[in-house]
């Protein structure tokens, strides 16, 4: 963490908590619609697809306008507190669509924090050091997925819980999110002029953003090579279900409840390292190269995906997933931040993080389809082959400066 911005540890940190809480649910979630609520593979399409792509509206929305109004902090904060209160509430449901609109309104916090959050990261960190800042940032999110199902199966193997118990107790973490946005995250001071502006690297300006009142500019302003990457990104995650369909193919194998949380534990572990190293590749060889490699990465992924019908190989595939993360997560972020001013920043992450939320309802419901109406192979099949195609969209995208 040394040279690390103050803000950028704290929302570290805050994404290690909220992830502890948030993964002590979504492993066990297909468990749970399954053997506790009777619901299957289409049910959970469902719930997934209409909670993320309704909160991909909050991010366009919200990225927008924090720009327009020049604060970030309440939104984020307003986000993650909503999270934090409704997604414990899962525990209680009673049937399928209840499940539904408690992982809608999780996903409602996550639309407001996502975009401002990333624009906060972005103007608190050198362009020099932004894959290394987002890489840390999803590393830490992804340590707290390492503990969140550990601690899970603790309390189901070792306490006794229920599954509609351990749900409850992720409230714990939650709070703790609270406090540390409150205490731990600052947000400098907007700056007067609107006009003011300066060059800083790799194409984003530090020039601050809009003055209140003043409506930012839309996805035209941003540029023809930021367009063509929100193209790419859209195509790819037509193809990039919910995580849940693995954990479903897991357990469909054979993999229990308790070996499935431990499971996405390490899952989320390799994720944690992959990240951090991903971030600081992104860095040196560019972050569109990093993510081009990643795209054909996942494709192989999912065609092993396909092909294996043992649950050792299935578990092996499973962990080797959590590498293409490293070669993505920060370093789309990092590519976004890099190709447009810093006042459309917000701008530039709500359209990001929307099209990516837009796009997850009918990759869900499309591979959730496919797998009922046809069959797994050919779900995964599918995915396999939007993301080779979204890695030749990908092509068109002019890297950024020393890419």
């Amino acid at each position: 963490m040394a040279g690390m911005p103050r803000t950028v540890v704290a929302l570290g940190l805050v994404s290690l908590f909220t992830d502890m809480s948030s993964e002590m649910i979504y492993p066990l979630l297909p468990l749970f619609l399954s053997s506790v609520l009777g619901a299957g593979a289409l049910s959970l399409g469902i719930i997934e697809g209409v909670a993320e792509s309704t909160a991909a509206l909050l991010k366009a929305a919200s990225g927008w306008w924090s720009d327009k109004v020049r604060r970030r902090k309440p939104l984020v904060l307003a986000g993650y507190s909503i999270s934090g209160a409704v997604r414990p509430l899962i525990g209680l449901a009673g049937a399928w669509p209840v499940v539904l609109a408690l992982r809608f309104g999780d996903r409602v916090g996550k639309g407001l924090r996502s975009a401002p959050r990333d624009a906060l990261i972005a103007g608190a960190t050198d362009a020099s050091i932004r894959g290394k800042a987002y890489g840390f940032h999803r590393a830490m999110d992804h340590a707290g997925a390492v503990l969140g199902p550990l601690i899970a199966m603790a309390l189901l193997r070792l306490g006794g819980l229920s599954l509609q118990e351990v749900f409850l107790v992720a409230a714990v973490p939650a709070v703790i999110v609270v406090g540390l946005i409150v205490g731990g995250v600052k947000e400098p001071a907007p700056a007067a002029s609107p006009s003011q502006s300066c060059s800083r690297g790799e194409g984003a300006s530090d020039s601050p953003v809009s003055a209140p009142g003043t409506v930012p500019a839309g996805l035209a302003a941003l540029g023809p090579g930021y367009r063509n990457l929100l193209l790419a990104v859209l195509l790819f995650t037509l193809g990039n279900s919910t995580d849940a369909f693995l954990l479903l193919r897991l357990s469909e194998l054979g993999v229990g409840a308790g070996e499935v949380a431990f499971l996405w534990a390490v899952h989320s572990l390799i994720r944690m390292g992959a990240a951090w190293f991903g971030g600081n590749l992104g860095d040196r060889f560019g972050h569109r190269n990093m993510i081009l490699a990643g795209w054909i990465f996942y494709a192989l992924i999912y065609f092993a995906f396909a092909l294996v019908d043992h649950p050792s190989a299935a578990i092996a595939v499973f962990l080797a997933y959590g590498v293409y993360f490293g070669f993505t997560e920060p370093t789309e972020k990092a590519l976004v931040s890099s190709m447009v001013p810093k006042r459309l920043l917000g701008t530039a992450f709500g359209f990001y993080h929307g099209a990516i939320g837009l796009a997850a309802l009918p990759a869900s419901l499309l591979f959730g389809a496919v797998w009922k109406l046809v069959s797994v192979e050919a779900a995964f099949g599918l995915g396999a082959l939007l993301a080779l195609c979204a890695a030749v969209l990908l092509l068109r995208v002019r890297p950024e400066s020393g890419s």
